[in-house]
């Protein structure tokens, strides 16, 4: 059976491109069909795969200006030429699964997301849109949306990453889904035997995450912060953030192992689609204070592997993380948790849904 996958963008390196290594790993010699990829930013994780790129690779300056191409992706991977394959894999939060293939061919997507910007604009689009662009954004939109909605159609199967994700394909597609929650890479986190005093957040540097709850509540507890990751909402976020925040960036799998490890907490500020992180804390042992909403509601099991705090303000937060009772949390069970949502189980199950579906 000739299989391939299409992604989105290989322009970064987050959850949902270690979601797509685990899906390939049921198919290794598969290609991995891309709009634009840049291998230095992958750190090697796709290293020995055939990825295929979309005309758009070829434009200069485009992997380091990725989004402002938005525009130009739905043209991109409808010119993508997936004949000859019985079986087409899509990851996505947003355009590959509006590839088309050719009869008799089966495409299963696996969603991430619907596409966000697009569907919760407010929240997700206008907050990273500079002033002057905003009314052409807004001009854009109507039509974007409309061949997304088209394209949601496209695929015969679609799996979502959460119960959570499950609703909004509902409420934005129409659909159904089947639901295989993401995998966590857990041979790769260990509870650590030192404790140190900070907390910890893991997020793209995006307003929707809103790190500034978590910058925020640090300086009331006048506690120790470090933020892991980058995005456009950096320059802000620095600017907000006191002597005690530590913006570490993008770190090597080594040094995010020791600081999970080693962190008083994890904190999850934002509403995640369905969020590994609390998942990478309870595999280094570590509880998770996060936001009572979306996916998180499917990851951390209150006072069992961490706290919720149910209002979005940086009071709210200072305050569960001053109610936070370490002692109560046991890196034994925290770990067992995390394996739940082992790489393992999630292909187990990802194959038996190929399986139905292709017969």
């Amino acid at each position: 059976m000739r299989v391939a996958f299409v992604h989105d963008y290989l322009t970064q390196i987050g959850g949902a491109e270690r979601v797509l290594l685990h899906m390939h790993a049921l198919y290794p010699d598969a290609p991995i069909y891309t709009s634009l990829y840049d291998p230095k930013v992958s750190r090697g994780a796709f290293d020995g795969i055939d990825v295929r790129t979309t005309w758009l690779q070829r434009i200069p300056g485009a992997r380091r200006n990725f989004r402002a191409l938005l525009p130009l992706y739905p043209r991109a991977f409808e010119a993508l030429d997936l004949r000859g394959f019985d079986l087409v894999l899509s990851s996505t939060t947003s355009f590959a699964k509006g590839v088309r293939v050719a009869d008799g061919t089966l495409h299963v997507c696996y969603m991430n997301t619907p596409t966000r910007f697009l569907w919760y604009p407010q929240e997700y689009t206008m907050s990273v849109t500079p002033p002057l662009l905003r009314p052409f954004v807004r001009a854009v939109l109507p039509k974007m949306r409309g061949w997304d909605y088209a394209a949601g159609q496209r695929p015969h199967h679609i799996i979502a990453n959460s119960k959570n994700v499950a609703e909004r394909v509902r409420e934005c597609y129409r659909r159904e889904s089947d639901v295989i929650h993401c995998p966590v890479d857990i041979e790769m986190f260990a509870p650590d035997s030192a404790t140190e005093d900070y907390y910890l957040v893991v997020a793209r540097l995006l307003p929707y995450k809103r790190v500034q709850l978590a910058i925020e509540a640090a300086a009331m507890l006048g506690a120790k912060l470090v933020i892991v990751g980058t995005g456009p909402d950096e320059r802000r976020l620095r600017r907000l953030a006191g002597p005690g925040v530590f913006f570490a960036g993008r770190v090597s799998d080594e040094l995010r192992r020791r600081l999970y490890g080693r962190a008083r907490a994890v904190i999850v500020p934002g509403v995640e689609d369905f969020g590994l992180v609390p998942l990478e804390a309870a595999a280094s042992g570590r509880p998770t204070v996060a936001f009572f909403g979306g996916g998180s509601l499917e990851t951390v099991v209150e006072g069992e592997t961490g706290l919720f705090f149910r209002e979005p303000t940086a009071a709210g937060l200072a305050d569960a993380l001053r109610k936070l009772p370490l002692e109560a949390f046991d890196p034994g069970r925290l770990a067992a948790h995390a394996a739940r949502f082992s790489p393992d189980r999630f292909r187990a199950r990802l194959r038996e849904l190929l399986d139905r579906y292709l017969q």
